[in-house]
């Protein structure tokens, strides 16, 4: 088999060499070209044909953004970013990953020779599973196509019956909720029985929502910290030694509530907390993290705790862009923080999260630092197997496109131990079909669902 060609696209001819030659370690892959700005690479990709492109953010003349809004515009294919770790390269990286990238690496550090081994394995692996997404998809595409081009033979008129509807045909693949009332042996039995498969359709464009106008004055401009709302709270609970109490003077009466948290939003509410929902995604997470966030509601009755797996620092710019889209409070997770409907929480890259449970009924953060876990730290199995002995409430899973496995195992654990739902992002709008497929093929699955239709499911069955 041919190599697969690749171009390099860095305004630094150092950087480009010691990219080249991390691509050129893998006989898979051959840079056929390098391009020293944006303006540089879409010609080059118009001549060239290469199968991936690897590109600087921050260049002269014409920057990576620029050149891949054009570039997935004319001749979409395969672009991983090379973003510096400065809070600009940041910012326009989570636009990057928003517009289209396939996903993006920080550039090594040219004095360390360990930083330079350990990105060049990062981006060759990332360079794999883009080859791999394609070839997937191409398969896929041709499938549907032999299909719809093959010719429908005519049946008796005694014969015929009515084709169902792809709605009729994903109810019926659903799986029935673990609590179904029947005995332990019974249910067991049922549950061997059932054999889920997955939906595959021709893909269906995702339609992108206009920011809105009202939380952003500027469209690639990131607001500051996601909510003062959330910083005030987290002070006043790290000065609590004990259960701290808060008398709230109403015209009728006053109400003692325990905990100390200022409000999301004014309808959220921390006390009585029965419900929550859980989201793990990976390698074009951010884009789907957007259709998923801006399509659910202000009064959504449950908070949403989110592992995207992310390097530190990066999260943060995820949650601050996040946050301007979605009518949700989005925040970067902060140790203590007391979980309340109305808002979404993402995990700071470096740290595991996990859901701990608190005296006065509340819901709160844990961050640890412990050990990586299918790779990944923060990683999804972590998060869902904290909700695990939170049998009182009403818990919903839910994992999108990403490569690996991460997230599956528990998510299987979760519907054995009797969630209410479970959904996983079908095949045909992934970037990568690789932690959906997972649990998939675990056979705890509910809704296996394109992109766009998982939030107005997951607001049906969470209301």
């Amino acid at each position: 088999m041919k190599p697969y060609k690749v171009l390099v696209v860095d305004d630094s001819a150092f950087m480009r060499k010691i990219i080249s030659d991390l691509i050129e370690n893998d006989a898979d892959f051959q840079v056929t070209a390098t391009a020293a700005n944006g303006r540089e690479a879409i010609e080059k990709v118009n001549e060239l044909c290469p199968d991936l492109v690897t590109m600087d953010v921050e260049m002269p003349e014409m920057n990576g953004l620029e050149a891949l809004k054009i570039i997935m515009a004319e001749r979409p294919l395969p672009v991983i970013m090379l973003s510096g770790i400065n809070e600009e390269g940041m910012k326009e990286t989570i636009l990057a990953l928003e517009w289209g990238a396939f996903d993006f690496i920080r550039k090594p550090s040219i004095s360390s020779s360990q930083d330079i081994i350990a990105v060049g394995e990062s981006l060759r692996e990332q360079m794999k599973e883009a080859m791999l997404a394609r070839h997937q998809r191409q398969v896929r595409e041709t499938t549907i196509q032999a299909i719809e081009a093959k010719p429908v033979e005519p049946v008796a008129p005694q014969e015929q019956t009515a084709k169902p509807s792809i709605q009729a045909v994903r109810k019926n693949l659903e799986l029935p909720a673990k609590n179904s009332g029947l005995p332990a042996s019974k249910q067991a039995e049922a549950d061997r029985a059932i054999k889920p498969a997955e939906v595959t359709r021709a893909a269906k464009p995702i339609q992108k929502k206009a920011a809105p106008e009202s939380k952003t004055t500027k469209k690639s401009v990131l607001p500051p910290p996601a909510s003062e709302k959330f910083r005030s709270r987290l002070r006043t609970e790290r000065e609590s030694t004990n259960v701290l109490q808060l008398q709230q003077e109403t015209t009728a009466e006053r109400a003692e509530v325990t905990g100390a948290p200022s409000t999301v939003r004014s309808s959220g509410s921390a006390k009585g907390l029965s419900k929550i929902v859980a989201v793990g995604c990976s390698t074009g997470g951010p884009r789907a993290l957007k259709a998923l966030l801006e399509n659910i509601p202000a009064d959504f009755p449950a908070p949403i705790v989110i592992v995207q797996h992310m390097p530190p620092n990066f999260t943060k710019s995820l949650a601050q862009r996040l946050n301007t889209f979605s009518p949700l409070e989005v925040a970067e997770a902060e140790p203590g923080m007391v979980l309340r409907q109305g808002a979404a929480y993402i995990a700071p890259g470096g740290y595991h999260m996990k859901v701990v449970p608190t005296a006065g009924g509340q819901y709160t953060l844990s961050l640890t630092k412990e050990e990586a876990r299918n790779g990944h730290r923060p990683s999804v199995d972590t998060l869902f197997e904290s909700l695990l002995p939170l049998s009182s409430l009403e818990r919903h899973a839910v994992l999108m496109t990403g490569m690996g496995s991460d997230g599956a195992r528990m998510m299987k654990a979760l519907y054995e131990s009797g969630v209410c739902s479970t959904f996983a992002e079908s095949e045909e709008t992934c970037v990568v079909y690789g932690m959906p497929r997972s649990a998939v093929e675990l056979q705890c699955v509910r809704h296996i669902l394109p992109l766009q239709e998982i939030a107005p499911r997951l607001v049906q069955a969470v209301k």
